[in-house]
């Protein structure tokens, strides 16, 4: 029995003990669904309404089934799995997040990462008291996503500030590092500004911050900044090193407005260890680049973070791709770029095939390489994709989907063979209508 096979199994098992019969569960796909799949639910997407409903994390098990989080319309986060690469769906299954408020948004989705030894991690942001502020959280499972414990907050630091737009992934040591947009400079520069009597705090944006759990989330180590200066919405993109670290891309604020981007490599070491078990102290903090000159200035954030990925070596120059947003010699344009292994820009920047581009993500498979975003002409808003075969030498540009509602952003998946380092690139794009799951 798959891990998917003994969810379903529980669930039902729970339903039956809460006295509801499966006849209180969504219908079955008329289309999709074979007639004897009783477990096999259609998708149902909440009102476009509801802020939040339509943003959605996901990705492939170990195990190939494809699992999604959202906000169902009551505001609670639900699971839901395909074992057929999203043609059909298990019926939703409400994860229990306390008395936790959950806030997400297209540059905030929550997040799902499978880690070794049946570890399965799930991520939201919940907005404190104040506004502009909110604190990362965490469900954990180590039984495979059979059950989940009680929501856990990842950072050290509690004041009620920002800690935001997280992303987190695991390296291929099993650590596991977190990364999120950080207020607490800010905050302290405007305590001070106003303490001096400065008309303004000596400070651009936010800080990018660092943390690292080597027990795969039960328990994490201290807050490291990783750097100054970040831009203070916009999501930050993580990838796998060809030798087994994480690389981090975000948008970075140059003095005194400039809104382009910075890399990092993220090492684990015995520092990352929680307190009472830690006996050094990080000596070595990985040191950011600029990775992108767009030159773009300007006073405030475009909430349109980047996206990265390494290229089919990895160990040479290029070593990785980036998409990102700005503005280029007064162009406004999604542009496509190479950058080397420290991250430094290498060869020419190349605009994306639609000026209408936004939000696009990137991901590379071996040889093949997927660039995916939405275009909105303005009636309607399509998904379009631009494919190579050859590493990004050359491409195709393809439009996968089209809608006239509200959507999330595009996000590209990798589903890996369970007995290879094989695997296929897809594509999510959820919509008012639809729920778009493409193979490319």
């Amino acid at each position: 029995m798959t891990t998917m096979m003994k969810i379903a199994v529980k669930y039902t098992m729970s339903l039956a003990m809460l006295g509801l019969g499966l006849a209180s569960l969504p219908a079955r796909a008329q289309h999709h669904a074979p007639a004897d799949a009783q477990e096999k639910m259609a998708v149902t997407t909440p009102q476009a309404g509801k802020k939040g409903a339509l943003i959605t994390g996901s990705a492939f098990a170990p195990d190939g089934s494809l699992w999604l989080v959202q906000l169902d319309e009551q505001g609670r986060l639900a699971l839901q799995t395909s074992d057929d690469d999203g043609s059909n769906w298990l019926a939703s299954r409400l994860l229990d997040t306390g008395s936790d408020r959950i806030n997400l948004s297209g540059e905030s989705p929550p997040k799902i990462v499978f880690g070794p030894a049946g570890i399965v991690l799930i991520s939201y942001a919940q907005p404190l008291a104040k506004k502009f502020t909110g604190e990362i959280r965490l469900l954990r499972s180590s039984d495979g996503g059979l059950s989940f414990a009680a929501p856990v907050t990842v950072h050290q630091d509690r004041q009620v500030i920002s800690h935001s737009f997280s992303n987190m992934a695991f390296d291929a040591s099993g650590a596991l590092h977190t990364v999120w947009l950080d207020s607490r400079e800010m905050v302290a520069a405007k305590q001070l500004a106003e303490k001096t009597g400065q008309a303004k705090p000596d400070y651009r944006g936010g800080a990018i911050y660092h943390s690292v759990s080597l027990d795969g989330g039960a328990s994490f180590g201290p807050d490291t900044k990783l750097a100054d200066y970040s831009c203070e919405c916009c999501r930050i993109a993580l990838s796998p090193t060809a030798d087994g670290h994480i690389a981090a891309l975000w948008r970075h604020v140059i003095a005194p407005n400039i809104r382009d981007h910075a890399f990092a490599i993220l090492k684990a070491d015995p520092a990352s260890a929680p307190a009472a078990t830690r006996t050094a102290t990080e000596t070595n903090p990985p040191q950011p680049v600029r990775a992108t000159y767009d030159n773009w200035a300007i006073d405030g954030c475009p909430h349109h973070g980047p996206g990265l990925t390494t290229t089919m070596d990895g160990t040479s120059s290029p070593a990785y791709h980036a998409v990102w947003f700005g503005v280029r010699a007064g162009v406004t344009q999604v542009s496509y770029g190479k950058l080397d292994r420290d991250g430094k820009p290498v060869g020419s920047v190349i605009a994306l095939p639609d000026e209408r581009a936004e939000h696009a993500d990137i991901l590379s498979n071996d040889s093949t390489l997927a660039i995916v975003w939405r275009s909105y002409d303005g009636s309607g808003t399509s998904m379009k994709a631009w494919i190579s075969v050859d590493d990004g030498t050359h491409f195709s540009l393809r439009t996968l989907a089209r809608t006239e509602g509200d959507s999330d952003y595009p996000r590209l998946l990798i589903k890996r063979n369970k007995n290879s380092k094989d695997g296929q690139l897809f594509v999510i794009w959820n919509t008012k209508d639809k729920r778009y799951v493409e193979a490319l």
